[in-house]
């Protein structure tokens, strides 16, 4: 019996330091903010419950009830006062459906303090998708990365232009990573970020219908990569920080290309800029020297060797850094400045 309870302290005792070890990579990255996050993610991975579209009612922007989908919102009251919308901006929580995919999914949406100021009433903003890494939580993206507040300092300081934010997980679910990917005989996450969230979000505020921007961490910068390869006309710029430019598989994954090597491939920006025409988008990639394994400095540099005309690549690489937040919010200032100038260049409303 002695025996016994000695090895069950030695395990009790070794669950506790795996615990704590990864409670600390949490923080450092912020991945899960419940128990319950993480208890899903080591679950057998399932499907996503899809939707029935909805119908549209009268939109902000005055427009006729359509079957296009859904959006529906409210005011994040602990991120602003309407007194303060004029000079911080504001916050709404919303779910989107969509009509193309069948899907549904919760964003926050950041409106500039430009949006409320007179001088811009009549003005179609630029807007940009903005992704977390998985499992993630968009929360994060404006309580944690601080988005709303790094943008609004650069418009501050004349850096970048006012432009609104679409603040979104990749996936759908806890469960699975669906990597941005229209999933053969399965959710159509490509077509959710690419039509949905576009054709939903630029019916019910002041922001242009094509030409959007796509930032994302980790995950969210190999979404941000591959929706603005794979559809250049709803996307005009992309911003990928610590991405990676490949086709994942493994246990968060499954199998998303329906076993099919060509789907696969297609869902590869490596593999479309060896074999295809590249698109004329412009892409911003960063990482650091210190971000080793399959998904960091080595995949980056491989990328960027097949970069090719009419596609614009740059690139920030740091010498220092790793794979969280910490890294990403230092790199975000110039991120913005980049990605304002792509997305107000000549012909971007278009």
């Amino acid at each position: 019996m002695a025996r016994i309870a000695c090895v069950s302290l030695l395990v009790v005792g070794q669950l506790a330091a795996v615990a704590l070890a990864a409670a600390a990579v949490n923080r450092s990255g912020s991945y899960y903010t419940s128990w319950s996050q993480i208890l899903a993610t080591f679950s057998t991975p399932t499907g996503i419950h899809h939707v029935s579209s909805k119908t549209v009612g009268t939109s902000a922007r005055g427009t006729t009830p359509e079957t296009a989908g859904s959006l529906s919102g409210r005011v994040v009251t602990g991120f602003s006062a309407p007194s303060q919308w004029a000079a911080k901006g504001k916050l709404e929580s919303v779910t989107i459906t969509g009509a193309s995919s069948g899907l549904t999914s919760h964003a926050f949406v950041y409106l500039p303090p430009q949006y409320f100021q007179s001088k811009y009433r009549h003005t179609q903003f630029p807007a940009a998708e903005v992704f977390t890494g998985y499992p993630g939580n968009d929360r994060n993206l404006w309580h944690g990365l601080d988005y709303p507040g790094i943008l609004r300092q650069e418009i501050a300081g004349g850096h970048a232009r006012p432009m609104v934010l679409v603040l979104m997980r990749t996936s759908m679910s806890y469960h699975r990573d669906l990597e941005c990917s229209n999933v053969p005989g399965g959710p159509q996450a490509q077509t959710f970020f690419a039509d949905d969230v576009i054709s939903g979000v630029s019916r019910h505020f002041r922001v242009r219908p094509v030409g959007w921007g796509a930032v994302g961490d980790s995950t969210g910068g190999y979404c941000a990569a591959k929706l603005a390869m794979t559809s250049p006309t709803a996307f005009r710029a992309a911003v990928s920080l610590s991405g990676y430019y490949h086709a994942l598989r493994d246990h968060t994954t499954g199998d998303l290309y329906g076993g099919s090597q060509v789907v696969r491939d297609l869902n590869s920006p490596r593999w479309r800029l060896q074999h295809l025409p590249a698109p004329a988008i412009s892409l911003l990639v960063t990482i650091s020297k210190e971000e080793h394994g399959p998904l960091g400095y080595g995949d980056t540099q491989k990328f960027l060797k097949l970069a090719k005309a009419p596609m614009r690549v740059d690139s920030i690489i740091t010498p220092h850094g790793a794979h969280n937040f910490r890294a990403w919010s230092a790199i975000l200032p110039q991120s913005f400045d980049w990605l304002s100038a792509k997305l107000n260049a000549p012909g971007a409303s278009r």
